[in-house]
């Protein structure tokens, strides 16, 4: 019969409890490669949360906008209440789309075009500005604490990168002031556009530049901001997560909570899972030896997708408490050759190829 996991062998619990206890979280990141149930870490975290803090957002930068999907209920750019809770939003951005950025100025089609061509001479701009006008939104909206449902790997670490690429970007246009002087108001004056005065315009970048420095300074307060790796037992997932883990290290990113999700527990013969168990468990070593002062949390591949808001809040409970799968349905192992997950002990042999 199936052992309990040692938990004396984890240096740290196994649960995301320590997210939920840390009061003073104002950020928390979820991240990972495509495909590995980042959405439903994410929504199922901002769950436990709206139980014990006052008011929750969740958002997702990914363009797929997924937590639609997650909830079964449609969410758009402006944070929307989901269904059935009283302090828990969510909200969809396109970090992509500057068409909102232009409209959140107000501009007008000639001002909308030299933002245009402003932000093509800068690459990368466009999405730090979205970025920016996303911050000043929720900062606006005072959530006591806001998880971020990041798109796959590559892009996050660009997300995380936007408030020191802007600050850089629009400094150098404010150090060139003396260049742009009289630009936009001959502009404003070419087009009778009163409001589009060196000013003006200087006035809103300076705003966007405080907001962006001191987010940026957020991000890098592990008080207020940690991440959230999420990955699966493979070799490219956690390939990526060691990348990530290392990015967000050299930004000064707190991390300390990893998910390993999909995690299979056979509970009867047969060969597909037991072979599939045993490679599962040779990474699963891994992670506990490599992230041995994180909380590693291992959570259950299940027979149907966690959709809607009552599977989300069964999910949920697995981030508190380590999943065991039900002993009616588990048969004797000792006809497997493989250790069930559940007996694997972080001090174990790595068995590596």
């Amino acid at each position: 019969n199936m052992e309990k996991i040692d938990e004396e062998a984890l240096l740290l619990e196994p649960t995301l409890q320590n997210i939920l206890d840390k009061k003073t979280l104002k950020w928390i990141f979820v991240g990972g490669k495509g495909g590995v149930g980042k959405t439903t870490s994410s929504c199922s975290l901002a769950i436990l949360l709206s139980q014990v803090r006052e008011n929750v957002l969740i958002i997702s930068t990914d363009p797929a906008h997924n937590l639609s999907d997650a909830f079964d209920q449609k969410f758009t750019s402006q944070p929307t209440k989901v269904n059935g809770f009283t302090n828990l939003s969510a909200m969809e951005v396109d970090p992509t789309a500057i068409s909102s950025v232009q409209d959140s100025l107000e501009l007008q089609p000639e001002q909308s075009a030299l933002l245009q061509n402003l932000t093509s001479a800068l690459p990368g701009i466009d999405e730090a500005m979205s970025f920016a006008e996303i911050m000043k939104l929720v900062q606006s909206m005072e959530f006591s604490v806001v998880v971020f449902d990041t798109a796959p790997t590559g892009h996050t670490l660009r997300f995380l990168s936007f408030p020191s690429l802007l600050e850089k970007s629009l400094g150098k246009m404010m150090s060139m002031k003396s260049k742009f002087s009289g630009i936009f108001s001959q502009f404003g004056s070419m087009f009778d556009l009163p409001d589009m005065s060196d000013a003006n315009m200087m006035g809103k970048m300076d705003d966007t530049i405080k907001i962006i420095s001191d987010v940026s300074r957020q991000f890098e307060n592990h008080e207020l901001t940690t991440f959230v790796c999420v990955c699966i037992p493979e070799f490219l997932s956690l390939y990526e997560t060691e990348r990530l883990v290392q990015e967000l290290t050299k930004k000064g990113i707190d991390c300390g909570n990893i998910i390993l999700n999909q995690v299979l527990f056979p509970t009867g013969p047969c060969e597909n899972c037991e072979a599939r168990s045993r490679m599962q468990n040779k990474y699963i070593r891994q992670v506990y030896d490599l992230y041995e002062d994180f909380h590693v949390l291992r959570l259950p591949l299940l027979k149907e997708e966690v959709r809607g808001t009552a599977k989300l809040q069964a999910f949920s409970r697995y981030l508190l408490e380590p999943y065991q799968p039900s002993s009616s349905t588990s048969t004797s192992s000792s006809t497997s050759s493989s250790k069930q997950p559940s007996e694997i002990k972080k001090n174990d042999d790595l068995e590596l190829d």
